[in-house]
């Protein structure tokens, strides 16, 4: 997520800026505390009675500012790849497949992302409008799709997942890939936004343009129709559904994994249509999105490529690196309700080298599916979400995608800004522009037709 200055008293920045600017202040005051009395809840629950440790500030003028300078990185030890808890190493397809990534996917969904439930109930699908519209030149036929949970079992809540689907006329007739772009609809036929910064061409064209003169097919899907951004949502939304409107226990799921069972749902729902292939389907997402994106792909092997942007720490970046945000920051009020209430031990009785995981299994758990990963310039992005422990992780991941007899980076060298790591199926690429991924699409689009043409 971009720069934020913490405060460790009653919390002002606990809800995203597009939050802000819908509700009153009464409201935002409101949800401040019953996000801060469900963080305290979960936190007698795990017995931890001490003050959890502040995560630094993206403030470089507070006292407890982050390290943004490379020569201060510690030394760090990173949990093994390739052996499992027993002491096996891991020298094959078959050994990955049955034995380590089982395992890492236990450990994260019991210490970090937390578990989709078994009986989560049924969605039933709508498209339920329609338009014709014209990007670039090209005619699209946008669908509003509403996804409506079963809530029989508790009809105090109900939940509809919302996402705009856009499909190029000119198809052929054949079933096209789609992209998830993790974000926010204003209204059903209303813009998507797109992150500007510096260094962008005015000339660069949108990314629905850009899909759509592949021929490709486009999903924005609303997060916040799944599942609230903030902790006081905890007892609504698809987690407070299956919850039936009861506290979460620490190793069930938090909003990084439900946004995320979101797309997998879309996925489903792609399945049963003619014109979309499910076999191409590609997540992408910047910032908390992106973090979304890169758990949706190692969780769900269907999705078939990832284009993760400027994830950061509890996404593509390494925690264990003290650059930057870090796991205290993402255990801290303002974000703990993305990840399983079992997370909070790491910035209170534990330390983060206590925690069995890190990011790069998490990128490795997406083999051998091909991951792209994106981060803006640091004199205009900033520094928060570490690129080049974005990269790290990248290099790190490599060992399992060598077992398919595929490639990482390669290279263990960070490149210079605007250099295209894209020879591999883990490509890295740190554009000239700020918080977004727009300046890279046409490079992740160029990489990603060596899979889909």
């Amino acid at each position: 997520m971009c720069r934020r200055i913490q405060c460790r008293f009653l919390i002002v920045v606990l809800i995203p800026f597009s939050f802000y600017a819908q509700n009153t202040s009464a409201l935002r005051d409101s949800i401040n505390r019953y996000s801060y009395a469900d963080f305290l809840q979960m936190k007698k629950t795990l017995g931890i009675e001490q003050e959890n440790r502040p995560g630094p500030s993206g403030n470089p003028n507070d006292p407890n500012s982050a390290n943004f300078d490379e020569s201060q990185v510690h030394e760090y030890s990173l949990p093994s790849l390739l052996t499992t808890q027993s002491g096996m190493e891991v020298n094959s397809v078959a050994d990955w497949e049955n034995h380590r990534r089982p395992e890492l996917i236990a450990a994260f969904e019991s210490e970090m992302y937390g578990a989709v439930p078994d009986d989560i109930p049924s969605i039933s699908w709508t498209i339920k409008s329609e338009k014709d519209t014209v990007i670039g030149g090209i005619p699209i036929r946008e669908q509003h799709l509403i996804g409506t949970v079963d809530n029989s079992r508790y009809p105090k809540l109900r939940v509809a997942i919302e996402a705009l689907l856009g499909i190029p006329k000119k198809s052929n007739d054949k079933a096209v890939p789609v992209v998830i772009q993790f974000g926010f609809l204003n209204s059903p036929f209303g813009k998507v936004e797109e992150p500007r910064s510096f260094f962008i061409s005015p000339f660069e064209p949108g990314f629905k343009q850009q899909l759509a003169h592949q021929g490709w097919a486009y999903a924005v899907l609303d997060v916040s129709s799944i599942q609230a951004d903030y902790g006081a949502g905890l007892d609504a939304g698809i987690i407070g559904l299956v919850n039936q409107g009861q506290s979460r226990t620490p190793k069930q799921w938090g909003a990084l994994r439900a946004w995320g069972w979101g797309a997998s749902k879309l996925v489903d729902y792609f399945d049963t249509r003619t014109d979309l292939d499910s076999k191409r389907v590609a997540v992408e997402g910047t910032s908390r999105y992106g973090k979304a994106a890169l758990v949706a792909m190692a969780f769900d092997k269907r999705i078939s490529l990832g284009f993760i942007g400027s994830s950061g720490a509890g996404g593509a970046s390494l925690l264990r690196r003290n650059f930057g945000e870090m796991l205290e920051n993402l255990a801290s009020p303002a974000e703990y309700h993305w990840f399983a209430g079992n997370f909070l031990k790491y910035a209170g009785i534990k330390t983060v080298n206590d925690l069995p995981v890190d990011a790069h299994q998490l990128i490795a758990l997406c083999a051998p599916r091909p991951v792209f990963i994106s981060a803006g310039s640091a004199k205009i992005e900033g520094q928060w979400v570490d690129a080049k422990g974005m990269f790290d992780a990248a290099v790190e991941a490599a060992p399992v995608y060598e077992l398919y007899g595929l490639r990482g980076p390669g290279t263990t060298d960070f490149p210079f800004m605007g250099t295209a790591l894209t020879s591999g199926e883990l490509a890295f690429r740190q554009h000239g522009g700020g918080h977004s991924t727009g300046p890279n699409w046409s490079t992740w689009i160029a990489w990603a037709r060596r899979y889909w043409d």
